[in-house]
């Protein structure tokens, strides 16, 4: 490999202004203060690291956790240029890591395409630093300077002499910045493991030095894409080999794996220059666009794939269900937009992935008539339950303008009309649910009993969801419609709290509940609107003081504090408190506990859900073994 220095050097750095802002406004730049903006100052880093790899000179990327609680992140790519700079007179290295906007990404003569924070990266890592180290290999010498809150402590000096070449950041960020030091490692190895499988060959190291015996963890793809789409897949079934294409028009990058499975979810993801595009974009509008086009083809030439001609047209959401895949583009100048700037804008990408698309995709289902005639069947049953769903949805909809009340019978609604300040309480069992209705706050909390476990909608088609009592009883209640009808302003609560008794079943209806929000009212979720109730495990009492314990731990020091003489009560259900009771421990605001249900990382949440509730055996079986330890109570 060319060492590449010579093309990389202090003329391709340019400077656009100073650090002072980053510290007065930190998440105007990493988006937030919290666990989010902590991890992001590390893949800011891994980033610079990545762009390297991307313009072809980096093959390893090492990232350690130290006992310190900083972080290190070294590399093989070429090193931070560090002659001196025409415009400052200052080393390239001192201006990239002191300066905002500086860096070799502006003009496309250092790198072709880039990711990160568009050459802001460094500044706002070392501003947001309480310190800060750059170790630079670079033409056979070792250079290194040190940093504090963005200002530079001592010259850039030369340490010795290397063989290597390469970048070394270490950096410890932050308390007066940062409420809480604390890194995820799972956090952490879901985005590596990402980065890796989209740069197939680049070996990515995760070292956690704050354990004994230290962890490591090697993330290292070969089939990139690929195994990208078969980890994803490892809990479903699939009907064919992933197929893979990559190509090249119009100075834009295309490279896609994609994989057709009997789920009755889409699972795509979609990324820019390594960063993901959570909010989808052209590449992936282009991407849909022309899966549709091909299979309706498809369609009219041979068939449904039992042997007679299709009439019907498939829908875009028919043409993808049951669909994974990954669509990696790099774009040299990419336009990003939407609220969490993660949409892909440029107009000319969409035509691009949907030609090559549409080209590559219509030649492999020709090519493999087998996977094609699957994937036909697959769509064609997606037709038939999309057609099932519509007369399903036709009646909910008749009901809701016939009915005086749209809302279900056993519905015991709020007095309040302001969603803001109501909450919906979705309880199990007739019992808990008469507690509760006697229980509540009547101007602001609406109690909707379940009865008995609703329908694992992992495992059922669309009109088979609609055509169950119960999940039709949650859609009528959430006023917010389903599917191509939802609409979030319509939401009639924004609480809407999980209360399952503290048991085993409790455990499994609150997971087919989630499962249910997570997959047809995700935007309900990332909202913030999901909670999940805590009703306590024991009433401990003494005389005439009563307390209540919510685990094993504070039960024992409860106990512990009364001391001798205690009686203690294990509630197995809701049902089992009295309305005073539930009130004081479950229901008021003013004592209860209340867990907020977040989805931090989409992909995590979706191969959780698939293991969890999905068809296949075996993936969830290693899931409980790997797990399994980690639960502190379990009730058999």
């Amino acid at each position: 490999m060319e060492d590449g220095s010579e093309n990389y050097t202090a003329e391709n750095i340019q400077v656009l202004e100073g650090l002072e802002g980053i510290r007065k406004r930190p998440a105007m730049y990493i988006g937030d203060v919290g666990k989010r903006g902590l991890h992001h100052l590390i893949f800011e880093i891994v980033d610079n690291s990545i762009d390297e790899s991307l313009a072809g000179y980096c093959k390893n990327i090492e990232v350690i956790l130290t006992k310190e609680g900083g972080i290190s992140v070294k590399d093989d790519g070429r090193g931070i240029p560090t002659d001196i700079h025409p415009k400052t007179g200052k080393s390239a290295l001192e201006v990239v890591i002191t300066t905002l906007h500086a860096g070799g990404k502006f003009e496309k003569k250092a790198y072709q395409v880039s990711g990160g924070l568009h050459g802001v990266g460094m500044g706002v890592v070392s501003a947001l630093s309480e310190s800060m180290e750059a170790e630079v290999h670079r033409n056979g010498k070792v250079y290194r300077q040190k940093y504090e809150r963005g200002k530079a402590t001592t010259q850039v000096e030369v340490i010795g002499d290397t063989t290597h070449r390469g970048t070394i950041v270490r950096f410890k960020p932050d308390s007066l910045v940062f409420k809480e030091i604390v890194f995820d490692i799972e956090y952490i190895q879901e985005r590596l493991m990402e980065l890796a499988f989209l740069n197939k060959g680049l070996k990515i190291v995760l070292r956690d030095e704050r354990v004994e015996p230290v962890k490591e963890e090697n993330f290292y793809y070969e089939g990139g894409l690929v195994q990208f789409v078969e980890y994803l897949n490892k809990a479903r079934n699939k009907l064919h080999t992933p197929f893979y294409y990559q190509k090249k028009a119009d100075g834009i990058d295309v490279e896609v794996a994609l994989q057709y499975t009997d789920s009755y979810n889409e699972m795509i993801y979609s990324f820019v220059n390594d960063i993901k595009t959570i909010e989808g974009g052209t590449h992936l509008v282009g991407f849909k666009t022309a899966i549709t086009r091909t299979i309706n083809e498809y369609l009219k030439e041979y068939g449904n794939g039992k042997g007679k001609k299709e009439e019907k047209r498939a829908s875009g959401d028919d043409s993808v269900e049951g669909l994974t895949a990954v669509i990696s583009v790099k774009v040299p100048e990419p336009q990003f937009e939407g609220q969490t700037k993660t949409k892909l804008g440029n107009s000319e990408v969409k035509g691009i992935v949907d030609s090559v698309t549409y080209e590559l995709f219509k030649t492999y289902l020709e090519e493999n008539p087998d996977a094609g005639k699957r994937v036909l069947d697959k769509v064609t049953n997606a037709i038939e339950a999309r057609e099932a769903a519509q007369k399903a949805k036709e009646l909910i909809r008749r009901k809701n303008v016939f009915e005086t009340s749209i809302l279900p019978g056993k519905l015991a609604d709020c007095s309040e009309e302001d969603a803001t300040k109501t909450e919906l309480y979705l309880v199990e069992g007739d019992s808990a649910g008469g507690s509760s209705k006697m229980a509540r706050d009547r101007q602001t909390q609406s109690i909707l009993p379940l009865r008995g476990k609703i329908l694992n909608v992992e495992k059922a088609p669309i009109h088979k969801v609609l055509s169950s009592e119960e999940i039709r009883a949650i859609v009528l209640t959430l006023g917010c419609g389903f599917g191509e009808d939802f609409d979030l302003s319509k939401l009639r609560y924004h609480k809407v709290v999980i209360m399952t008794d503290a048991d085993v079943d409790g455990s499994h209806i609150r997971t087919l509940l989630l499962t249910l929000f997570y997959r047809h009212f995700r935007k309900v979720v990332e909202a913030g609107y999901i909670y999940i109730a805590q009703p306590p495990l024991y009433k401990i009492w003494k005389s005439k003081g009563v307390k209540y314990a919510y685990s094993d731990s504070e039960k024992d020091s409860v106990v512990q504090g009364m001391g001798g003489g205690v009686s203690i009560q294990r509630y197995k259900g809701l049902g089992e408190m009295n309305p005073e009771q539930l009130w004081e421990t479950t229901m008021s605001p003013e004592n209860r506990t209340l867990k907020k249900v977040t989805i931090e990382d989409a992909m995590k949440a979706d191969e959780l859900f698939t293991i969890l509730m999905g068809e296949e055996v075996p993936p969830r079986r290693e899931f409980i073994e790997a797990y399994a330890k980690e639960v502190k109570n379990l009730d058999v």
